[in-house]
C-alpha cells in the first residue's frame, strides 16, 4: 500500500466515463497513494463492498451523466454510505460536469466536489489533507521553497511581466493574480528602473517604459505587489539590476517580497551595453548581491548560461557557464540553487543537440549539489526560437516545454507565445499558461524518456569532457588567485582573451569578440576560418598560443 494509504475510484451506476476519475488516481499516486480503480459502470453494492474490504483513505466516485439521473443515484449512494457505517471511516470526493457537481454539492455528504473548473492546486489540496484553496493570502504559500513543496509533483509555472505603463501593470498583475494560473510573476522593469532607479538625474523622458513597467520609486513597487494580493497570490521577483545592486535588492526584498534573486555573472554590463560596470566590477557585485540573498536565507538564480547562447557561442562555452554559475552560487553561500536552462539557443539548433547540452549542464552543475547546497532546475522556451505568426509560435511554446519536461524542472519560466512580436498583454501570458499546463500534464502522465537518446548521450559525454577542458583552461589563467574560478580578474580575464567568448560579441577591452561558431547537425559548435568543427581542445591552443604572445 501507498505511504499515505489507499484511494478507491470507481464511475458510479450507468456511467461508462473513466477520464476523469483515472485523473484523479494518478494525481492521489504522486501525492504517495496506492490507487484501485474499480471501472466504469460499477454498481453501488459493488463499490459498497469494495470499501468495507480495502477500507481507504479516499474514495473516488465519478459521474459524468445528467443532473436529472445523478441526484436519485446519488442521494442512493449516500443512505448505502451510512447504512453500511462508513461515513466518517474515509473521505469521499467527487467529480462531474459542473451541474452534476451542483447536486453532488447540495446533499453535503462530499468531502470534495470538483466539477472541471478546478486548478490542480484544488486537487491537490484534497490529497494533501489541506483545506479548499480559498480567497485569502494565508491560504498560499509565499516563500518559493514552500510553494515548491506544495504544487509537487507540479513545477511552478513563472512568467515575466511589464507593461510600458505603471497603471496598465498594475491592472494587468491584478487579472494574471485572479486567473490563478501562474505561481510567481517576474515584475519586468524598464532599463532606467534598472540603471538609475537612485539617480532621477540621469533618468529620461524619451526612454520611460522602454523595456518594461516604469518604476521611480519604492512606492511604485509596493503598488504592484499589492495588485498581485488577490487570486493564487502568486510570489513575484524582479531583475537585480545593471548598478547599485545592493540598494536595489534591499528595496526589492522590502517591497515585493523577492521570492528569488536573479542575477547574471558577466551580463547587464558593458559587455553587452546594458549597464554601466565593467566585467570585472559586474562579478564584483553580482558577488556581493549573492551574498547579501544568501545571509537571508533566500534562493538565488544566475541567469548567466543562456546569454552566451543568445549570442551564438558554442555550446561548451554554455556548459561551462552553467557550472561557473552554480559554483559562484555556492561559494557565496547560497543553500538554494535556481538553475535557469534556456532551451532552443541559439536558433536553429536540434531539439536533440538541445537535450544533450542542457543535461551536461545538469550533470555538472548537480555534481555540486550537498546537504548545504541544493539546486532547483527551471526550464524555459528560447525567445529567438519563436516565429512571428502566433499559431507556428504556440506550436513551438507547446513542442518546447514537452522537450524540457524530459529534464523534469520545478519551475516553468513560461515565455508567451506573442513575444517575438509583442509583449505580452496579462490574456496572452494567461493563455499561454493555460497551454503549457496542458502540456505539462500531459507529460506528468507519462512520455517516452528523451534523453535515452544514443545522440543525446553522445553529445551529453562530449559537451562535459570539453566543457571540463575549458574550466581547467580557467584555472590556469589565475595561478596568483585562491580560487580562480571566483576570482573576478580572473573571470575577466577569461572573457577578456577569448576563452569564454561569442560571435556577437564586439571586440572591446571588455571581449575578445573573435570566436565563429555555425549550427552543425544541429548543435552549436565553434568553427575554424573554413567553417570546419574547431575541437575545444584545437580552440584553447589557439588562445594559449594568443596569450603567450602578449
Amino acid at each position: 500500500m501507498g505511504k499515505k494509504g489507499l484511494v478507491l475510484g470507481a464511475s458510479l451506476g450507468e456511467c461508462v466515463h473513466v477520464a476523469g476519475v483515472q485523473a484523479f488516481l494518478r494525481l492521489a499516486e504522486m501525492q504517495g497513494y496506492q490507487s484501485v480503480f474499480l471501472g466504469p459502470a460499477v454498481p453501488i453494492r459493488d463499490l459498497i463492498s469494495a470499501i468495507q474490504e480495502t477500507a481507504p483513505a479516499i474514495v473516488g466516485v465519478s459521474y459524468r451523466l445528467t443532473p436529472e439521473t445523478a441526484a436519485p443515484l446519488l442521494r442512493q449512494f449516500v443512505a448505502a454510505v451510512e447504512e453500511a457505517g462508513l461515513k466518517g471511516r474515509c473521505r469521499f470526493a467527487f467529480g462531474g460536469p459542473e451541474p452534476v457537481a451542483q447536486v453532488a454539492r447540495e446533499l453535503g455528504f462530499f468531502d470534495a466536489v470538483f466539477g472541471g473548473q478546478e486548478r490542480v492546486e484544488d486537487v491537490l489540496a484534497f490529497l494533501q489533507g489541506r483545506k479548499p484553496m480559498g480567497k485569502a493570502e494565508e491560504d498560499y504559500p509565499q516563500t518559493l521553497l514552500e510553494r515548491l513543496a506544495w504544487k509537487s509533483p507540479y513545477p511552478l509555472l513563472r512568467h515575466h511581466f511589464g507593461l510600458p505603463s505603471l497603471e496598465a501593470t498594475v491592472a494587468g498583475i491584478r487579472r494574471i493574480a485572479e486567473a490563478r494560473i501562474l505561481d510567481i510573476i517576474s515584475l519586468g522593469t524598464d532599463q532606467d528602473a534598472q540603471e538609475n532607479f537612485f539617480h532621477p538625474e540621469r533618468q529620461a523622458p524619451r526612454r520611460k517604459g522602454a523595456g518594461g513597467v516604469p518604476v521611480r520609486s519604492a512606492d511604485d513597487f509596493r503598488r504592484l505587489y499589492a495588485a498581485s494580493r488577490c487570486g493564487n497570490f502568486p510570489l513575484m521577483r524582479t531583475y537585480a539590476g545593471t548598478a547599485d545592486l545592493l540598494r536595489q535588492a534591499q528595496v526589492h526584498l522590502a517591497t515585493i517580497n523577492n521570492c528569488f534573486c536573479a542575477v547574471p555573472l558577466f551580463w547587464f554590463s558593458r559587455l553587452d551595453g546594458r549597464g554601466p560596470l565593467g566585467v570585472e566590477e559586474r562579478v564584483r557585485a553580482s558577488q556581493e548581491v549573492m551574498r547579501w540573498y544568501a545571509a537571508r536565507d533566500v534562493p538565488v538564480e544566475l541567469n548567466e548560461p543562456h546569454h552566451w547562447s543568445l549570442r551564438s557561442a558554442p555550446d561548451t562555452v554554455f556548459v561551462a557557464a552553467a557550472f561557473l554559475s552554480a559554483y559562484n552560487a555556492k561559494q557565496m553561500g547560497v543553500r538554494h540553487y535556481i538553475a535557469q536552462y534556456m532551451f532552443n539557443s541559439p536558433a536553429g539548433v536540434s531539439f536533440t543537440m538541445d537535450l544533450a547540452k542542457i543535461l551536461a549542464s545538469i550533470d555538472l552543475v548537480e555534481e555540486l549539489a550537498d546537504d548545504q547546497f541544493t539546486v532547483h532546475r527551471e526550464t524555459r522556451t528560447g525567445l529567438l526560437s519563436y516565429p512571428v505568426e502566433a499559431a507556428a509560435a504556440k506550436g513551438q511554446l507547446a513542442s518546447s516545454t514537452m522537450l524540457q519536461m524530459a529534464v523534469e524542472p520545478e519551475i516553468v519560466h513560461v515565455v508567451a507565445y506573442c513575444e517575438a512580436d509583442h509583449a505580452a498583454t496579462a490574456e496572452e501570458v494567461i493563455e499561454s499558461c493555460g497551454l503549457v499546463r496542458q502540456v505539462i500534464e500531459n507529460a506528468l502522465q507519462g512520455q517516452p524518456d528523451l534523453t535515452l537518446d544514443p545522440a543525446v548521450q553522445a553529445r551529453r559525454e562530449e559537451l562535459k569532457r570539453e566543457a571540463r577542458l575549458l574550466l581547467k583552461a580557467l584555472q590556469d589563467l589565475g595561478p596568483e588567485a585562491e580560487d580562480p574560478w571566483t576570482d573576478p580578474a580572473t573571470l575577466a580575464r577569461a572573457v577578456r582573451w577569448g576563452f569564454l567568448d561569442a560571435p556577437e560579441l564586439r571586440p572591446s577591452e571588455e571581449a575578445w569578440g573573435r570566436i565563429q561558431t555555425r549550427v552543425l547537425d544541429g548543435a552549436c559548435r565553434a568553427v575554424d576560418e573554413a567553417g570546419h568543427p574547431l575541437a575545444e581542445e584545437k580552440r584553447l591552443a589557439q588562445l594559449w598560443r594568443e596569450v603567450s604572445q602578449r
